[in-house]
């Protein structure tokens, strides 16, 4: 008698259950235990020697600085009376931040130099005193009356003040060294101008860079990650904002700024740009009546979400922050990790399918002989997020399509012929043609991978570009002297020739900011071991330790530089190098500085162009080559990648495009699908298969909309690269076309002959 009651699962199937569930709650802690890092050091090469003397630096004096940009609207306002009280607190809010390890600003650099000198003041006034006393004294000890003890006192001080009161009188000539009197601070920072306006002093532009304007520069402790980063800039301009400062604009800018908001960028883009291509993709599957039944369309969609969802977990897992590439990792693993379950529903070519998708993973593995961090991966994400796709598509096979999967026999059908063999030969030789343009072109593409025009698009970038109109720069280059004592004679002197050389020959291009040698200007041009000492027990260690480490074994010489072309830069950076004169025996000197890493990187980028667009070729063909039957089809498909690359470099160039680091290896991207569509071309006219033929079609259409939604960013970069990237598909497309259908032996149906049932689907 029937109870009603559900059959008790099988133990497989709760196996099986226990399995999903378990995988289902890794990936969900993996998601989200995701981070996103957009922080310079993932636009510039891991490893580097470059990198890493900047993050020596970067331990020593701090690193690259938030930069807090005041303006006001009358000359001197923002260091008036009543608005350096609150520079000066401000700077000391901003100096009790977490993660701060240094503050430079106005008002302190004021306040220290006020304190210095009241230093000096006193113990002036106390060897003066001392002076007196000891006269009285020597004159008592000798039976001197009063009258005579006070005389001998008197004609002490005056020798004293003979020789010191001009000196006092000439330093203080507007009174007392203190942040009350205006005098003192007008006369300290600001000299007049030829046009007879203040202007401020050279040693002090790097916090004051004009009349109007003060800059507070906040330096980061070293190696901070991005949540790190993005806390303390927030933390900074929330402080800033709250100060109460007069201004007429308040900008907080810098590579730590940026970096900050592109993170935020990031993190609102990427649900927007997947949730576009899911919903796009899945349209095309299920719009389009050439996928069969509306049920089995559900298996592309599955599998590529499913992948997608493991490999961002598989980042999570390891603890591996996401960076810019993420952004356009998600619409392009939708795009083509959809291809290959879409041809799993139809294909019984189960085979030709898996070499595919391996060749296409060997593609895009290729990335990750890039040098920077974010293009390597983005080709690993995308190696991971195929393989994931296509292992999830066989598995749900099982659930979502039960029932006969065999495919019927089709009608006749013929693969759209080019002709004659003459015509044919003219294609050939046209498509061969248009693709050596592109590829003997791609030495000489444009480059742009400067870290600022890789944001660009960004109200941050606005603000950075703001800062170096008035600041005069928008990098800073540090060259950092080591040795036993660079604080001795002969290393000030080196310093001192070291930047007279920099600014004879590019004082245009590299600004002086602080420098040991510019803070001792006073000492003279040869001053003695001992007035160097000192002078520097007089300096202010706030000040000294700007420039020195306090064992004296390191000092920095800071530069102001605008960004440019890469390629400008570097060589830029060749020439001071050569321009230094010799080093002191047992000193050496190395610049530093995201400017010196970032045109490194534009170095080993665009060394070897032709070595990063042929290695996901040559790999993808050398996986064709092994696993596929026949053996020609390999050689159609690296034919067709190198086609579409040739014809994608060549659409940069009709378009004015520039390479940049995602476009630069454009051939291991294109190879992906070119490979792709030409195995399975190849099969489909082979076999007289109208239904596979559609498929790719439907493949290359879901793939072009994928990379086309990355469109909607407002980054500049990944705009040009989906768009780009969007059209090479389509190229694609028609070089799989090409080939097949003019390469020889490509063993057509005769006319007449029916077309054979496909063989079932292995399940």
């Amino acid at each position: 008698m029937a109870t009603g009651l559900a059959p008790r699962p099988s133990g497989r199937q709760a196996l099986v259950a226990v399995v999903v569930l378990g995988v289902a709650g890794l990936t969900f802690a993996g998601l989200a235990a995701l981070r996103v890092d957009t922080q310079p050091r993932a636009f510039l090469p891991a490893g580097d020697v470059s990198l890493r003397d900047t993050e020596a630096a970067d331990r020593a004096f701090g690193a690259d600085p938030i930069v807090v940009l005041a303006e006001g609207a009358e000359p001197g306002q923002l260091l008036g009376p009543e608005q350096l009280p609150l520079v000066f607190r401000l700077e000391g809010q901003l100096s009790r931040l977490p993660d701060v390890s240094v503050v430079y600003g106005p008002a302190t650099v004021l306040n220290e130099i006020a304190i210095a000198s009241n230093k000096v003041i006193a113990q002036v006034m106390g060897s003066r005193d001392a002076a007196r006393a000891a006269a009285e004294q020597q004159a008592r000890n000798a039976g001197a009356p009063p009258a005579a003890v006070t005389a001998a006192g008197d004609t002490a001080t005056a020798t004293f003040d003979e020789r010191y009161a001009p000196l006092l009188v000439q330093g203080m000539p507007l009174g007392l060294p203190t942040l009350h009197n205006p005098g003192f601070v007008r006369n300290l920072v600001y000299e007049t101008g030829p046009d007879g306006q203040p202007s401020p002093r050279s040693q002090w532009r790097f916090v004051v860079p004009s009349s109007h304007a003060i800059s507070i520069l906040v330096r980061p402790r070293e190696n901070l990650d991005q949540e790190s980063t993005d806390r303390l800039v927030a933390a900074v301009r929330a402080t800033a904002q709250g100060a109460g400062l007069r201004t007429t604009a308040l900008t907080v800018t810098g590579a730590p700024a940026v970096a900050a908001s592109l993170a935020d960028q990031v993190r609102g883009e990427i649900p927007l740009l997947g949730g576009c291509a899911v919903g796009l993709i899945a349209l095309c599957y299920v719009a389009l009546p050439w996928l069969g039944r509306r049920r089995d369309r559900l298996l592309p969609i599955v599998a590529t979400l499913c992948g997608t969802a493991l490999t961002l977990a598989v980042f999570g897992w390891l603890g591996r922050p996401l960076s810019l590439g993420a952004m356009a990792f998600l619409p392009i693993l939708i795009g083509i990790g959809s291809d290959f379950p879409a041809y799993l529903v139809r294909s019984g070519q189960q085979r030709r399918v898996l070499v595919a998708a391996l060749a296409s993973t060997a593609g895009f593995a290729a990335l990750a002989l890039s040098p920077l961090p974010f293009v390597r991966d983005l080709g690993l994400a995308l190696a991971l997020g195929v393989l994931l796709a296509v292992a999830l598509a066989l598995v749900l096979r099982r659930w979502l399509l039960r029932g006969d999967t065999a495919e019927q026999a089709e009608p006749a059908w013929r693969a759209p012929a080019l002709g004659s063999r003459a015509r044919r030969a003219g294609v050939a030789f046209v498509a061969l043609a248009a693709a050596a343009v592109g590829w003997v072109a791609l030495p000489h593409l444009g480059l742009e991978a400067r870290p600022d025009r890789l944001a660009a698009g960004m109200p941050a970038v606005a603000d950075a570009q703001h800062a170096e109109e008035v600041l005069g720069s928008s990098g800073e280059v540090r060259m950092v002297l080591r040795g036993p004592d660079v604080l001795s004679p002969q290393a000030l002197d080196w310093m001192r020739r070291a930047g007279e050389q920099i600014v004879l020959a590019h004082g245009d291009q590299f600004r002086p900011i602080l420098s040991p040698a510019a803070l001792l200007r006073f000492l003279g041009d040869a001053p003695t071991p001992e007035q160097v000492a000192a002078a520097t027990t007089l300096l202010p260690r706030y000040l000294l330790g700007a420039v020195t480490t306090p064992d004296a074994k390191q000092a920095v010489l800071s530069y102001g530089i605008a960004l440019q072309d890469l390629g400008d830069q570097h060589r830029l950076l060749d020439s001071v190098r050569a321009g230094l004169p010799p080093l002191p025996a047992g000193y050496d000197v190395t610049l530093t500085g995201l400017p010196v890493v970032a045109a490194h990187g534009y170095e080993l980028v665009s060394g070897d162009r032709y070595l990063t667009n042929i290695a996901g070729i040559a790999a993808a063909g050398l996986v064709l080559l092994i696993g596929l039957r026949r053996r020609a089809d390999a050689g159609r498909a690296v034919m067709a990648a190198a086609l579409a690359t040739g014809w994608g470099l060549a659409v940069v160039i009709a378009l004015g495009f520039q390479l940049s680091p995602l476009t630069v290896a454009l051939g291991s991207l294109t190879t992906a699908t070119a490979c792709e569509f030409t195995v399975l071309l190849a099969d489909a006219v082979r076999h007289a298969h109208r239904a596979q033929w559609r498929t790719v079609c439907v493949a290359a259409l879901a793939a072009a909309v994928g990379y086309a939604t990355l469109a909607l960013s407002r980054l500049d970069v990944i705009q040009e690269f989906g768009l780009l990237l969007s059209l090479t598909v389509l190229l694609s497309l028609v070089a799989a076309h090409v080939v097949v259908l003019v390469s020889p032996g490509r063993a057509e149906r005769a006319p007449g002959v029916e077309a054979r049932p496909r063989d079932p689907v292995a399940v």
